[in-house]
């Protein structure tokens, strides 16, 4: 005996074939035009770009593409999504303008959902962390500031052996003071705390003289 329910929603699924189909074409060719734009050859003279609004300039051209499937030929669902937009307001402060674009790629997969397109729902989702993952994994890690002091008796004399360690690690570094017992750098580190290596390297100068060395991690301004 078959299942009313479950025959219901194998319909509705079957419905959904074509379009999804249509959007595993669209999403794609949208992600791959507007990365075209986004990373178009930068003339002479014109300002550097930022590598975060590139990435969202590529991850947009899939939300549109998304809203539009969404939309398809209901001119009720184009002022909905019209009047849902204009509704949304946020008043946190968005660092990364990626997480603009997502909080629009929420609510065109929470349209698509209301509105019972929820194969579209799911491929569009799939695709946008897929595309999220690719531009996040190539954005590089930013810089930290740490400040390292060196205590020690005559201190110049360390100086060198400390900035060839660093120098060794391809650290960025910047000597901010020096007086009579003591060095403060100025270090800037591509990881959460010191590594291991450089930390191995300043500690044997202890047995050289050093009276103690100490790292901080420095508050952004």
């Amino acid at each position: 005996m078959n299942n009313p329910m479950t025959d219901d929603l194998a319909a509705i699924f079957s419905h959904q074939l074509p379009l999804l189909a249509k959007a595993v074409v669209s999403l794609p060719v949208a992600a791959l035009l507007s990365a075209v734009l986004a990373f178009r050859p930068r003339r002479v003279g014109t300002p550097k770009r930022n590598l975060e609004v590139i990435h969202t300039q590529v991850i947009l051209g899939v939300v549109g593409a998304l809203v539009m499937l969404v939309i398809g030929d209901s001119l009720a669902r184009a002022f909905g999504i019209v009047g849902a937009a204009g509704l949304v307001r946020y008043r946190a402060r968005v660092d990364d303008p990626k997480d603009a674009v997502v909080m629009l790629s929420t609510l065109g997969l929470g349209l698509a959902s209301g509105v019972g397109l929820y194969l579209l729902a799911v491929f569009g989702t799939i695709f946008l962390l897929f595309i999220l993952w690719l531009v996040e994994s190539h954005t590089p890690k930013v810089p930290i500031r740490y400040r390292l002091k060196i205590s020690a008796r005559e201190p110049l004399t360390f100086q060198p052996l400390i900035e060839t360690i660093l120098r060794n690690h391809r650290l960025s570094f910047d000597l901010r003071n020096s007086s009579e017992d003591e060095l403060e750098y100025e270090v800037m580190f591509s990881g959460a705390s010191p590594a291991d290596a450089v930390l191995s390297e300043l500690q044997k100068l202890e047995s050289r003289g050093v009276e103690s060395f100490t790292w901080k991690r420095k508050k952004d301004a």
